[in-house]
């Protein structure tokens, strides 16, 4: 099993702010859905509110303290553990945030799929600073601002170094 991070990130590491991405890149939402479609996908109580729905064609397992917390149409689980479990038997699981989740499974995942926004934003969410001795750079898709776009981005993956 891979266990994968996806993520957007600013310049400066922000992810979000008042529990929402604060920006909209076309490209990379259609990158996000062709990439997690029909694997698990993990993600915290916060994100899954900011996103409001659980999203098609995928597993959603929700992290949350909350003991009390379910939704419809999700699994919830009380740990990055236990929701890593549960995903036995699949290929590949993606975990989608937050700053939180990002950080306690940075430890744990092959491959980040990482879409680096170039620009830098106020934020009070980040993705945490990936140590270069840990990480390789195995593929770069660089996109320019355009009408649909407004800030130039490149998405990237990196896998762990052995």
């Amino acid at each position: 099993m891979s266990i994968n991070i996806i993520v957007a990130a600013s310049s400066n590491n922000v992810i979000g702010k008042d529990n929402q991405l604060i920006w909209h890149l076309p490209d990379d939402l259609k990158f996000f859905k062709r990439t997690t479609m029909g694997c698990p996908l993990i993600m915290g109580r916060k994100t899954f509110e900011s996103v409001g729905r659980p999203l098609p064609g995928r597993e959603n397992i929700i992290v949350t303290r909350n003991t009390n917390f379910s939704f419809e149409g999700c699994t919830v689980v009380n740990s990055l553990t236990e929701a890593i479990e549960t995903t036995n038997g699949n290929e590949q699981v993606f975990i989608a945030g937050g700053g939180e989740i990002y950080t306690e499974a940075l430890s744990l995942v092959d491959i980040i799929y990482l879409t680096r926004v170039h620009h830098e934003f106020d934020g009070d969410t980040f993705f945490p600073v990936l140590n270069e001795n840990e990480w390789v750079e195995v593929f770069r898709e660089d996109h320019l601002k355009d009408e649909k776009h407004a800030f130039d981005f490149s998405i990237l993956t990196f896998e762990r170094k052995n």
